[in-house]
């Protein structure tokens, strides 16, 4: 999508979710925006059908559209407004493109890191259950969203309150797998590799806490 949006535009990732942002000589006019994001969202979410037979541009822009107040909700700690949009968004795109497009793998690997962010891990890991063999068909292994998905499954497992031991493993050997990919195909300085070996950490320290004995046992 951001070829389609010209040079206004360009592809982060932010908080676990890939969104299109705008390049530096927009970004104060988005800063800016916060104060009027319920209206903002009132507009972007009633646009409604063109009347004009559907077109795809119309459904790409909006996508975007919505896509990136989600990311700013999320970033105000509005989460559950951000969980809605992202939800949205994924089911338009399952809808318009099917799920094997790269923009619904996309779409889902937000709308995952949303429902984890609020703590719905049995939701979100049955979501990325189901993409993450069609990411490796679609994609293949080492394509950087596939590891994006892949990495977010592993969250819920180690961040889940009632985690049990073979969670927390699965988690940690799911993420020395994808640390290895990554940083073999895509280099050490990429993000994907430092988010990945964040997770990492984390599972592994979750992995020790439940492992070592407490003192009064």
């Amino acid at each position: 999508m951001c070829e389609r949006l010209g040079r206004q535009a360009h592809v982060v990732e932010q908080d676990g979710d890939v969104v299109v942002a705008p390049r530096d000589r927009w970004r104060q006019k988005v800063q800016k925006l916060a104060p009027s994001l319920p209206r903002i969202a009132v507009n972007v979410t009633d646009l409604g059908e063109p009347r004009e037979p559907p077109r795809r541009e119309f459904y790409l822009r909006r996508d975007v559209a919505q896509s990136n107040l989600a990311n700013t909700y999320s970033k105000l700690g509005r989460l559950e407004e951000a969980l809605q949009i992202e939800r949205d968004v994924y089911s338009g795109r399952l809808k318009l493109n099917g799920e094997e497009h790269y923009d619904t793998l996309i779409g889902a690997n937000n709308y995952a890191n949303s429902l984890t962010r609020l703590d719905r891990f049995e939701e979100a890991k049955a979501l990325l259950l189901r993409m993450i063999p069609v990411a490796r068909r679609v994609l293949g292994e080492s394509h950087d969203v596939t590891l994006r998905i892949r990495a977010m499954y592993a969250r819920p497992l180690y961040q889940a309150p009632d985690a049990t031991l073979d969670d927390l493993r699965e988690a940690v050997t799911t993420l020395e797998d994808l640390a290895r990919i990554a940083r073999r195909v895509l280099g050490g300085a990429h993000p994907v590799v430092a988010q990945v070996q964040v997770d990492l950490g984390n599972a592994q320290a979750a992995l020790r806490a439940r492992e070592t004995p407490s003192p009064s046992a």
